[in-house]
């Protein structure tokens, strides 16, 4: 679901690192513009948001208010030009100098998120846990 005049901001919620991180985004100023949507709450069904069940559990999504899906650093980029705090950011990481940099950096941690320590308890009832193993 993307409400009218917000960003979708699609996360793993299973992710101690990126849990903390929507935790930060969620305090800070314009927050208010941005929908929280954790990928792996039992109610989350990836084909009703029009994402790829597969590909939304392997990098950052958002859906602007306009129903593009941005993916990776845009998808942060997103993130950083409703947010006060990280708007100076924005044309720092869109420079044909940084990007790619930003870029490489990205697809190393997406690479390793799936192996990186799961909030178990909730991990208990969810089917995201180990996303290393065959579909």
């Amino acid at each position: 679901m993307n409400p009218t005049g917000v960003l979708s901001v699609y996360y793993d919620g299973l992710c101690p690192l990126c849990s903390r991180e929507m935790v930060h985004y969620r305090k800070q100023e314009g927050s208010q513009n941005l929908n929280f949507v954790d990928i792996t709450a039992p109610s989350f069904l990836a084909e009703r948001e029009g994402l790829d069940p597969l590909k939304v559990h392997q990098v950052m999504h958002v859906k602007t208010p306009e129903g593009e899906v941005r993916t990776g650093v845009d998808a942060f980029i997103e993130i950083w030009k409703i947010l006060p705090k990280y708007r100076g950011w924005v044309g720092w990481a869109q420079s044909a100098v940084i990007k790619p940099f930003l870029n490489f950096g990205y697809q190393i941690f997406a690479a390793i998120r799936p192996y990186l320590p799961r909030k178990t308890r909730e991990c208990e009832q969810s089917p995201y846990c180990d996303l290393r193993r065959p579909q």
